[in-house]
Parts: C-alpha cells; structure tokens; sequence
C-alpha cells in the first residue's frame, strides 16, 4: 500500500468516551468502536477533510500530518457498497462500530389522544436526540432558532408536568456537573455562539450542588458575548416551583 505525508485525522482515545458520534459521520467508514474507544482502523478510508470532528462531543478528534496510506476511494466506495444502508441508517451505524443510541436525530411528537376516555394522553415533548450536555454536539441542525433548556438530571423526576411546562417548543439538554464532575461551561458557551439560540431557561434542583448547572449555564452566556433572555427556575425535592 502506497504511503505518504498527508493530513489525517488524530484521536486522543483518553479524551474519548466512546459515544460513537464519530464512526457515525464518517461517511468512508474508517473509524470504529473498539473496546469502548474511537479508532481509527482503516486510514486509507480517511480523506482528511474531518467531517468526524464536529460530531465529537469530547474535543478528542483533531488533525495531523504524518506518513499515512493514500486515500483509497476505491476501496472506500467498495466498502460502502457492502455496507449497504445509508450513512444515517442505525444498521450501516453498526457496521461502522457507531452506538446506535448515540445517533443524532430530531423527535417529532404528535398530540395523542384517548378518544374512548375523553382526555389526553401524557406523551414526551422530548425534540431532539441525545439529550445529555456532554454527548450533544456543538452544531447540530435542531438548534438553529430554538429555545433552550437547560435542566439538571433530577428536575424530570421531581417535577412531574416537566414536559408540558417546560420542554415543551424548546430543547432540552440535560446534565448534572456533580455526577458527571466537569464544568459544562465551555461546550454551552460553544453551543450559544455557534447557533441562533433565542431564549435561554435554567431548570434546577433547590439543593446547593445543582448550583453548578447555573453557574455554567450563566457563565456561557456571559462567555458568549450574546444578549439572550434568560430564566432560571428552582424545583424543590418534593415538587414545587420555588422561584
């Protein structure tokens, strides 16, 4: 196989938490889930132009230039060809070695009615997949003109009408700084000055460790430069809107 210097893609596998992200946007197949981590097992599949690295929610993607086999677009479109399926489809996502359960995607949600019983239904005003703060890439289609939610863990699990009040025409990213231990600030300021985020709504818990998810959101903000209006609401252990 013919080598030479050229620009390829580096992943820093003690940054990746091996969501899959990756294998899914790399359209050649050259990158795989191997034991929980990113790799890449076919460098002559990679074309250098990184359209992984936008996906990856860990920053653990970047380029360099190295001795590397020739881009071999051949083989690349032979294996997408045994690959069968479209890029999107979860199928081809396994092939590549991508987590089906971290694929990107929007959620549309149709009222549903009990028409025997009169009332309606409880259903998910969930928008969007995934939903965590730290799996969430920092460009994706579904923010582009939205309202956004950011809520600690714990919120949907002791306020019981979440989604109607406040999921509901927004989406909603998740997390809790405390569980996770990061600080979530940079990849929200990321989010907030890289789309056209139109209001901004904090949903936390009353306990002092859910003060963190605040800090974030509000420090990105800040970080952002942009003028947003914003809300922060406060649920109590037992249920309550406090503020």
């Amino acid at each position: 196989m013919v080598k030479e210097v050229r620009k390829i893609i580096r992943i820093d596998e003690d940054k990746c938490n091996g969501c899959g992200l990756c294998a899914a946007a790399c359209h050649e197949g050259a990158i795989e889930i191997i034991d929980g981590k990113a790799k890449l097992t076919r460098e002559h599949f990679c074309d250098g132009l990184g359209d992984c690295l936008p996906s990856c929610p860990m920053d653990a993607i970047s380029f360099e230039e190295r001795e590397a086999p020739a881009y071999d677009e051949a083989a690349v479109k032979a294996h997408q060809k045994n690959a069968g399926a479209h890029t999107g489809n979860m199928e081809h996502n396994r092939h590549l070695g991508g987590c089906p359960g971290s694929q990107m995607r929007s959620l549309a949600k149709e009222p549903q009615v009990d028409t025997t019983a009169y009332i309606s239904k409880p259903i998910s005003r969930l928008g969007q997949w995934p939903c965590q703060i730290k799996l969430v890439p920092v460009t994706a289609p579904f923010f582009d003109g939205v309202k956004l939610l950011i809520a600690a863990d714990c919120t949907a699990y002791a306020y019981a009408n979440i989604h109607e009040e406040f999921m509901r025409g927004k989406i909603t990213l998740i997390g809790c700084p405390k569980l996770d231990a990061v600080d979530y600030t940079e990849k929200l300021t990321a989010i907030i000055q890289n789309n056209n985020i139109q209001s901004l709504t904090i949903l936390r818990m009353e306990v002092p460790c859910c003060g963190g998810i605040q800090a974030a959101a509000q420090n990105a903000l800040r970080a952002s430069g942009k003028f947003i209006p914003w809300q922060v609401v406060t649920v109590s252990t037992d249920g309550r809107i406090l503020d």
